[in-house]
Formats: C-alpha cells, structure tokens, sequence
C-alpha cells in the first residue's frame, strides 16, 4: 500500500515539474497571429523576462508552464505591436501646442481660429499646420491679405498639412529678411511681382529658425499624451522620419527616465552635428531608441507642386516641381552612410526624384547588397523605375492613405498617364518583395485601421470613391500585417528580435478589441490591450 501511495506521489511530482517551468504571463484562448514565414495561428503563448519562451495550442502550453499570470484573450485577435514606419512626433507635438488647423473646411475657418487663437494665447509668435486649400473646393493658394490686416505685427507662420507649404504674413517676411533672397530648394510665390505670402520647402525650414522653442516639460507632457493614444491603437513602434541634433537629446532624456515606452527608430537629419554624432557613436541603441539612419529630403509634395516631375505638372505646364537636396549633396549622404553603416532614408515624391534615389542606390548595391536603404513615399513612378527597384534592393517606405487623401487632385496634378506609376504599392510589392507601412502623421491620421482600409480597398474612412481608387493597385490583408510589423522591423534590422510573435523575440503584442477584417465599410477597432516587451503599456479595462 505504501509502495502505491510513493508511486501515486512520484507520478503527482512529476507531472508538476512537467508543468513547473514558470513563466511571467501566459495568453490563451486567442487568435495568436504570429506573422512568422507561415503567417501561423496559435492559440496560447508564453512569455518570461519580456520574450516569448514558446507560442502554440492552448493545452500544451496550459500544461507545460505554470505563470505568474494569464490573460485569457477570450478569442480575440492577438497581433504583433503596430509600427508607423513613417511618422513625426516632433511635428505632432508642435501642431498640438501651437494652433490647429487640421480639418479647416475653407480659409474662413482658418481666420476664425487664427483669431481664437490669438486672443487666448497672447503669443509673440503664432504658429499653426494643418490647412489644405483641396478640401476647400479651390486648387489656388490663398494669400496674405486677411492675415496681414490682422497681425500687422506679429509674425505669422500657417504651415500646410503636408510641411511643404505655408502662409505667412509680411510681418514674418520682413523679419526673415527673404525679399531678393533665394533659398536652395525652397521658393517664394510670387503674383505681379510681389510675393504672396506662400512658401515652399527650404523656405520654410529658413523661416523656422526663428520660432522660439517650447520648453521640455511642455513638449514631454505632449509627448507622453501622443504615445498613450498610439498605444490605443495598438501601435507600439514608430520611425521618427527626421529629427535635429537638439532632439537627440530629447528622446535620450525620455529613454533614460523610462518614459520612452514606445520603440522609436529615428532619423536624423544630415546636418553637420548630427553626422558628427553617428561617425562618433556609430549604430546607437539604448533600450527603447535606435539611431542608425539618416533621412534627406529630396522633393516637396505633389499637393503643393514641389515634387520633382520628369515632364511639366498637368494643371501647371510651367512648373516641374523642384529637387529640395542636391544631388551632389545626396552623395555626401551616402558617402557618410557608406562608412557609418547608416541606412540612407530619402524622401521621393515626384517621378523625377525617384529615379535620381533609386540610380544613388543602385551605386550602393554594388559596395553592399543588404543595405536597406529606403524611399520614404514613393509616391509616383515611372513604370521603369518601378523594374528597377526589385533590381538593386530599394526598401520602399509608403503611406495607403495618402493615396486615398491626394485621390481628389492626384490626376489634376499627373494627368491620367502618369497615375498608372502612382501611388502603386502592389506593382511595388511585385517587383521589392517587401515594403514598410506608415502614415506621415500628423499629415495624416495614425489610426492603422485606416492605413489598412486605404491599402486593402483604396477607400478614406468615409468609405470614398466607392469602387477604390487606382483599385488595381490594392494589397492583401496579409501584405498589409506584414507592412506593419515584420516588414517594418526588417526595414531597421530589427527582424532578429521583434516585428513576429516567435520563440526568442520581444513580447511585443496587441490585443484587438474586434476582430481584424476588411470589407467595403470601414470599421473602428482599437486595442484591448498593448504589450511592450511583455509589460502592459495599455488597457482598455
């Protein structure tokens, strides 16, 4: 009898062992989808100390691990955290702290919260983006006239909702000393002679010099405000395109307090500081910040006619558009990244632009062919560039709901011909194999169900045009998950170590509030629940 009874306490031992290996967190009874090679669904996983230990069915790894917790999903689907493989926080941030002007239905409505916002803020500088002139039922610009009689002296700084353009008045002009200036890259509208206080590209980067900063604790308080609302939405990485060498500084802060939850791979601008700082620290990665990039800027946008056309605008046959960077400046770029082992991130809108970057890169295939260098936008193409791209590894970095956005003026811009290169994510993704999925917010709206929306049935929110726009051109749902996760991660070499829910990589996860599908009405979903390295960073609860 005691002989059964040891037996009966061995076999009781033993089965606990089996299911001792202890784990921080179990999630069951979902939908894992694990973007791995296979695209798999699991149904359980595991994870401890911030990785995934094992993902699989759900009574294998009930019986296997015992944990400190367990989320029972439910049956909702679980995901890899979202990456915006192209956006701008610092942008965002000055949007919401100065005026916005995002959603403006005429130039009326623009005067009328120019005015609010003046009145209440007493500012010595007033600063506002967020205006379009195409949802205003006008392709012309406005001009200066309204905003002068206003603010005869103080400076006024309105920056369109793509960066590219803005509206300032002659007290700004006079203040930046532009009259008889030319700015390489920028320009200065001009009608009868005199200017009308639009501005283009450089210009604006010229005229921004001259805004007195806002101080850290107010652009930390925004920051901390943008990342929460990020995490609703269950993204949790973000490639900052573009920053300055100060704001280097400003994430190294954030990283170090921990308040940088989000993973954030930013690119720096080609300034003289900014090269000093990658040929001393080379690829900087400190928990949640990752620095190896640089992003140049090589056109303005199609809605301001900045971007650079191999043949004239169709509604302006005396304008091409213009490059932003110089070619022979673009080489120095490479050159840096060449022997930094920085990647070469360049913004491309016009057909032009993009084969000027795309002949650059196809130079670098010959020193390196896994270099990874990217076209952020790649938004019209010539037919034959587009051949070329899968050629020499060009990673394309592009925005679905731009394409929906820019549908109500895209052919006015291009004629009809020419949109057959435009806005092509899937004739892309034939030739590259691959591409990173973002949304140039504050530009657009972050929200990744739009961007998945626009990218799988060519339609905004509002569910317009109703057929698609340039429908031929649509990506799977699958393309589309991998566009904002693995893909993503792959784009910053990080595809070792996150970007998929597989054994040995970051416990990076969301967990949807609804299921995840497409069809011809858009569908609000947000994030039941976000985790970040296997630590919740967001709960709906």
């Amino acid at each position: 009898m005691k002989k059964l009874i040891f037996l009966f306490l061995g076999a009781f031992f033993l089965q606990a062992c089996m299911k001792g290996q202890r784990v921080d967190l179990v999630v069951h009874n979902a939908k894992i989808h694990t973007v791995d090679e296979n695209y798999n669904v699991h149904e359980a996983m595991a994870i401890k100390d911030g990785e995934i230990v094992e993902v699989g069915p759900e009574r294998q790894i009930l019986n296997k691990y015992a944990y400190d917790e367990e989320i029972d999903a439910n049956g909702k689907d679980v995901y890899p955290g979202f990456t915006d493989a192209h956006g701008h926080i610092l942008s965002l941030i000055d949007q919401r702290l100065n005026l916005d002007l995002s959603g403006s239905k005429s130039f009326g409505e623009v005067i009328f919260k120019l005015e609010k916002y003046a009145s209440g803020q007493k500012r010595k500088f007033i600063v506002g983006r967020g205006w379009d002139q195409a949802v205003w039922g006008t392709k012309e610009f406005p001009d200066n006239e309204k905003i002068n009689a206003l603010f005869p002296d103080i400076p006024v700084l309105l920056i369109r909702v793509d960066g590219h353009a803005a509206l300032i008045n002659d007290c700004l002009y006079k203040k930046a000393k532009l009259e008889g200036k030319n700015i390489e890259g920028g320009k200065i509208l001009l009608k009868n002679g005199k200017p009308t206080g639009i501005i283009l590209d450089n210009t604006i980067t010229e005229i921004s010099k001259l805004i007195p900063p806002f101080t850290n604790q107010e652009r930390q308080k925004a920051f901390l405000e943008i990342q929460e609302e990020l995490f609703q939405y269950g993204i949790t990485s973000v490639h900052e395109a573009g920053i300055e060498f100060k704001d280097i500084a400003f994430f190294q802060s954030m990283n170090k307090s921990k308040q940088l939850k989000l993973q954030l791979n930013a690119m720096l601008y080609p300034s003289k500081e900014n090269i000093d700082f990658a040929q001393k620290n080379g690829v900087y990665h400190e928990n949640n910040l990752l620095i190896r990039s640089f992003k140049v800027v090589g056109d303005g946008s199609l809605g301001s006619r900045g971007a650079c056309l191999k043949h004239p605008y169709h509604d302006d046959p005396l304008t091409h558009g213009f490059l932003t960077t110089p070619v022979t400046e673009m080489r120095k770029v490479a050159d840096v990244c060449r022997k930094t082992g920085y990647q070469m991130n360049t913004h491309a809108i016009g057909d032009s632009t993009n084969k000027v970057v795309i002949d650059l890169i196809a130079e670098m295939y010959a020193f390196k062919k896994d270099h990874r260098w990217r076209i952020e936008h790649a938004q019209v193409l010539d037919p034959a560039d587009i051949k070329k791209m899968g050629d020499y590894a060009v990673f394309p970095s592009v925005q679905p709901t731009h394409a929906v956005s820019d549908q109500r003026w895209a052919e006015d811009r291009l004629g009809k011909e020419r949109l057959k290169g435009a806005y092509a994510y899937q004739s892309i993704l034939n030739t590259t194999g691959i591409f990173a999925l973002g949304t140039d917010f504050p530009v657009e709206s972050f929200d990744p169900f739009a961007t998945i929306h626009a990218a799988v049935k060519r339609k905004n929110k509002e569910n317009f045009p109703s057929s698609g726009f340039l429908a031929s051109e649509a990506v799977s749902l699958e393309n589309c998950i991998r566009g904002m996760t693995i893909w993503p991660a792959f784009a910053c070499f990080r595809e070792k170590s996150t970007g998929s829910l597989e054994k040995g990589k970051e416990a990076t996860f969301i967990i949807l509030d609804y299921p995840l599908t497409v069809s011809g009405n858009f569908k609000e979903n947000f994030a039941y629940m976000t985790y970040i390295k296997g630590k919740k960073v967001y709960s709906a609860e």
